[in-house]
């Protein structure tokens, strides 16, 4: 393998006024789309317009509400009392002059295209500048973060309400859009009783004003204003398609099945539990393997043991027996990996403490007296007795994007970008973010590690959000499409990376441009043999123009194909997937 110091380094700038295509290439439509008004449309197309959206698009609390005209006397006296001591609470933390951490103040975690938009149904052709190609036919999600309520406390991007934004995309060159929220549990009990009352885990649970809240939270539950045993969580992370199902994730619930109807629209099904198989959350990052087509996951747990679980599903959806895997202390584990006949489960160092909180800090902790490892299980383990633990020191990935076997060497190559420091999306720190790009061996063998960064130290960039061809997860792949995650937490472009020899082509936005994760589309063509042979597809927004658009980049060359002219801002969110309109005719 050639070392990272022989990389070279390659940038496609994406031109900062209208996409420049060839004759040859340009197909635009000029027929009108067809855009039914959202009820409540945040964007402001005038180009001279601010580009502070915050906190113009938020629903204002309702003042009487489906929730409260069904509570009885007791239940309306008793929601006023902790309303009254929620506000007295807010207001004399402000009083008192306390600055809220960067990483949990809304004006900070929620300004610009990190505010929320409003619903938008359906919108038909949409322009299109250059070829949709007629491998893409089918519908590309993106999941994100898209709080309903503006917030009453601290708020952390990862804590907004889940919305999901599809993009259908016809290989005759049609266009259309809608995003809709995922109707979680929570949303659908905060929009009845008009007010955001669940606690948030990331931006509110810190110190004494965190322990408040949760008390606050547990009294309206006694009182049955609220009602967590029907699921927390927000939905806002993750998307997978599988068992004919678009399932929304985040870790902290169980999934939630969102369907695509024939019009385009997305509703919520259910709160999807596997036909009450899952009876525990569920990680946003499930890995679905391209042979077996089954789906492996975790879930972990920060207050009981066991803290981690391991489990996978069949084709059609039945549920394996949990596997515990046993850890001294609850950590985050956000993301895995798995091989043609292992699963690679990290335990690293930012861990949750609850009892920071009642010492006035936050309950996500970076634990430097702990040394990271990776655990290595077969698949189909009986018990976490076959686990083989390696230690990895100082290294936190919060991402994976494969891993696969060398068996002449009896290592196990894990690819991911190492954070430093661990706890930086979390917590307020005076350093800068550095995600490097690394090779991890794992010697099965030995219970040793290596690791090695893929670029050079010249082309160092932080690489975060991304994937490689899906076809080949859990193999031996070359190349890597990952978010250019620069200036953080915005993302300026994406690169193609090849992970042998650290050559690196990137695709830049332009000035003032900025997008999301890429997301790999592999070509359909039965007699592709390339690795690369496919599209990449992510979200842009121009904050000078205040326009989004979705771009198709051919992943060989890494030029543009296409780019559809959205109707309304898209906000920067998180991950997506692409589902083929084949696969949508037995959709559930």
């Amino acid at each position: 393998m050639a070392s990272a110091t022989t990389a070279m380094t390659c940038t496609v700038q994406l031109p900062h006024n209208p996409v420049k295509l060839t004759r040859k290439q340009a197909s635009a439509t000029t027929t009108r789309a067809h855009c039914p008004a959202s009820s409540n449309s945040p964007l402001n197309l005038d180009s001279n317009a601010t580009p502070a959206y915050f906190p113009a698009p938020f629903h204002k609390e309702a003042t009487t509400s489906v929730a409260r005209t069904s509570w009885n006397l007791f239940q309306r006296v008793a929601a006023a009392a902790l309303d009254t001591v929620e506000q007295t609470l807010v207001s004399k933390v402000l009083e008192r002059g306390h600055r809220l951490r960067k990483t949990a103040d809304p004006a900070v975690q929620i300004a610009g295209n990190f505010a929320p938009v409003d619903e938008r149904p359906p919108c038909h052709g949409l322009p299109v500048e250059g070829r949709i190609p007629a491998s893409i036919d089918g519908v590309y999600v993106r999941n994100g973060a898209n709080p309903l309520f503006e917030p009453v406390a601290g708020h952390h991007f990862f804590d907004g309400d889940g919305m999901v934004h599809a993009v259908h995309l016809r290989n005759n060159g049609a266009a259309a859009y809608s995003c809709r929220y995922t109707e979680t549990e929570r949303l659908r009990q905060e929009r009845a009783i008009g007010k955001p009352v669940f606690p948030k885990a990331i931006g509110e649970l810190h110190g004494h004003s965190g322990v408040a809240r949760l008390l606050l939270f547990y009294a309206r539950s006694l009182f049955g204003l609220v009602d967590g045993s029907r699921g927390m969580g927000v939905a806002n992370a993750g998307l997978i398609y599988f068992n004919d199902r678009l399932l929304a994730m985040s870790e902290d619930d169980v999934p939630y099945h969102v369907r695509i109807t024939p019009s385009g629209d997305l509703e919520t099904v259910e709160r999807y539990d596997f036909g009450g198989q899952l009876g525990s959350s569920m990680i946003a990052h499930p890995k679905l393997d391209p042979v077996s087509r089954e789906l492996f996951a975790l879930s972990y747990d920060v207050i009981h043991r066991p803290y981690l679980k391991y489990f996978y599903f069949s084709p059609d959806g039945e549920k394996s027996a949990d596997v515990e895997i046993p850890l001294e202390q609850p950590a985050m584990t956000h993301d895995f990996a798995i091989t043609e006949n292992y699963v690679v489960v990290p335990d690293q160092q930012v861990v949750f403490k609850l009892q920071e909180m009642v010492r006035g800090g936050s309950p996500v902790v970076f634990d430097t007296a702990k040394t990271a490892r990776f655990g290595v299980l077969p698949k189909y383990a009986a018990d976490a007795s076959e686990m083989r633990w390696v230690d990895v020191p100082d290294c936190f990935c919060f991402h994976l994007w494969n891993a696969w076997e060398e068996p002449a060497t009896g290592e196990v190559v894990v690819m991911g970008s190492c954070m430093t420091p661990p706890d930086f999306v979390f917590n307020e720190r005076e350093q800068s973010l550095r995600s490097v790009l690394s090779e991890i061996r794992l010697d099965l063998n030995t219970g040793e590690s290596r690791r090695r960064p893929i670029l050079s130290p010249a082309d160092q960039v932080n690489l975060e959000a991304g994937m490689v061809n899906r076809n080949m997860l859990g193999r031996k792949t070359r190349y890597a499409y990952l978010a250019v995650a620069e200036p953080w937490p915005k993302v300026s472009g994406f690169a193609k990376i090849d992970q042998f020899t650290g050559q690196t082509k990137q695709f830049i936005f332009g000035d003032g441009r900025y997008g999301g994760e890429p997301y790999f589309v592999p070509s359909n063509d039965s007699d592709a043999c390339s690795e690369d042979d496919g599209y990449v597809l992510t979200f842009m927004h121009d904050e000078e123009t205040l326009e989004s658009e979705l771009l198709i980049v051919n992943a060989a060359n890494m030029r543009l194909e296409a780019a559809v002219k959205l109707p309304s801002r898209v906000p920067y969110g998180f991950h997506g997937t692409f589902i083929t309109s084949s696969d949508l005719e037995s959709q559930a």
